[in-house]
C-alpha cells in the first residue's frame, strides 16, 4: 500500500522526545492523558487559542513536517477531535444568549480543525480531508492515503489521527457502561474482570508515499468491517496469515472490557502458540482511534532492537527477528480493524 518514513507520537507514555516506553506512566482517576511536549513551529498567538486536541495534532505533525520541505496532501483521522471546544461553545451560546461569542472556541470545536489548522500554518493547498468514522476514523484515513498514494506516485501524504478526553464526552461514555465504575491500575489494567476500560487519548503522525528508499517500515493492507460476530473476525484473519504468513508479533487492542474479549481470543486461537501476543492499551487507554498509536508501536518495533516485557501477553522475543507485524482492534465490539505492517 505504501511506506512510512517518519512517525509522532503523543501518549500518555514518553513517546514523542526522548523515547522510552520500558517505563509505564500510570493512570489517574481511570484517564490516561497524553503527555503534551514544548510545542515547536507554532506561533505564541495562535497557541494559546488552541485547544487541547489541536495542540497535540499541530505539535506531533509539525516534528515531521518540519523534516521535509512540503507534503501533497494531509488526512486526519478522529472521533471526536475539539470536543471541549464545542462545548465550551455552546456553554458560551447558553450564557450569553447568543450575544458576544468568542470564535476561537467555535473555529476550533469542528474534527477537521487540526487537518485545516495545518493547511494553513504550513501554507498547503492541496489535499486536505479529516475522516470521521468513529472507531474506524484511522484506518479509514490510512485507506485514503493508500488510494492517493496509488493515483499520485512520488507524491508525500501526512495520515494520522488525534484525540482528547474532554469532561462531557468521558461522562458520557462512563454513563454508557464503556469506562469502568471502579478506579483501577493501568498497570494491572487486564486483570479486572469487569466491563468498560479506562479512558485515554493520543495523536499520531505519519509520512507516507511509495518510495522504498529510506522507509522504516511498509504498510502491507488494512481491512475495516462492522460486525458482532466472532467467527468472521477469525475468517479476516485467517486470511491475512494465508496472504502475509503468521505474524512475527500480533499486537491487540484489548483493554480490559471483558465484553470483547471474545474477539482477540477468536484471533489467538488460530495463530502459532509460539507466536508473541502484545497489548499497548495499559499504555494508551480506550479511544476510538487508539489503533494509530498501535501503528506507531509496530513502526517503533520494528526498529528497535528490544521489547518492554509490559506490554507482551503471551510468547517470547528474546533473540527474535521482528518483520512483520499484524495489529487488529475493535472499537466496542462493533468496528473492526486490521493492518498489517513489515519491515520495508
Amino acid at each position: 500500500m505504501f511506506y512510512i518514513h517518519h512517525t509522532a507520537c503523543i501518549s500518555p507514555q514518553q513517546t514523542f522526545d526522548n523515547i522510552n516506553i520500558e517505563q509505564l506512566h500510570d493512570a489517574v482517576n481511570n484517564k490516561l492523558l497524553a503527555i503534551e511536549p514544548a510545542p515547536q513551529g507554532i506561533p505564541p498567538g495562535i497557541l494559546r487559542r488552541m485547544g487541547r486536541a489541536i495542540r497535540m495534532g499541530l505539535t506531533s505533525a509539525m516534528s515531521i513536517l518540519q523534516k521535509i520541505s512540503a507534503v501533497d496532501g494531509i488526512i486526519i483521522g478522529t472521533s471526536k477531535g475539539g470536543m471541549e471546544d464545542c462545548i465550551k461553545f455552546l456553554n458560551q451560546i447558553m450564557d450569553y444568549e447568543e450575544g458576544m461569542l468568542t470564535p476561537a472556541n467555535f473555529v476550533q470545536s469542528t474534527p477537521n480543525a487540526t487537518a485545516g489548522q495545518l493547511g494553513l500554518l504550513t501554507k498547503n493547498k492541496c489535499y486536505n480531508i479529516t475522516h470521521v468514522h468513529r472507531g474506524l476514523a484511522f484506518e479509514n484515513a490510512v485507506l485514503d492515503a493508500a488510494m492517493q498514494v496509488k493515483d499520485h506516485p512520488g507524491s508525500n501524504y501526512l495520515v494520522g489521527s488525534v484525540e482528547e478526553i474532554s469532561d462531557y464526552n468521558y461522562n458520557i461514555e462512563w454513563l454508557g457502561g464503556w469506562y469502568k465504575n471502579e478506579e483501577v491500575s493501568n498497570k494491572n489494567l487486564y486483570n479486572y474482570n469487569s466491563n468498560g476500560s479506562i479512558a485515554g487519548e493520543g495523536a499520531a503522525m505519519f509520512l507516507v508515499n511509495d518510495v522504498v528508499e529510506n522507509a522504516i517500515a511498509k504498510l502491507n493492507v488494512v481491512k475495516l468491517f462492522h460486525t458482532r460476530d466472532e467467527n468472521l473476525i477469525k475468517t479476516e484473519f485467517l486470511q491475512l496469515i494465508e496472504k502475509f504468513g503468521e505474524p512475527d508479533l500480533f499486537i491487540i487492542g484489548e483493554s480490559g472490557d471483558i465484553r470483547d474479549n471474545k474477539y482477540y481470543e477468536a484471533c489467538e486461537l488460530v495463530i502459532d502458540d509460539q507466536t508473541p501476543v502484545a497489548r499497548y492499551k495499559h499504555m494508551a487507554g480506550e479511544y476510538p482511534t487508539s489503533s494509530a498509536m498501535a501503528t506507531w508501536l509496530a513502526c517503533h518495533l520494528l526498529n528497535s532492537s528490544s521489547i518492554p516485557q509490559h506490554i507482551l501477553k503471551r510468547g517470547n522475543v528474546a533473540d527474535k527477528n521482528i518483520r512483520n507485524i499484524f495489529i487488529y482492534n475493535t472499537y466496542k465490539g462493533k468496528q473492526h480493524g486490521f493492518l498489517v505492517i513489515s519491515k520495508k
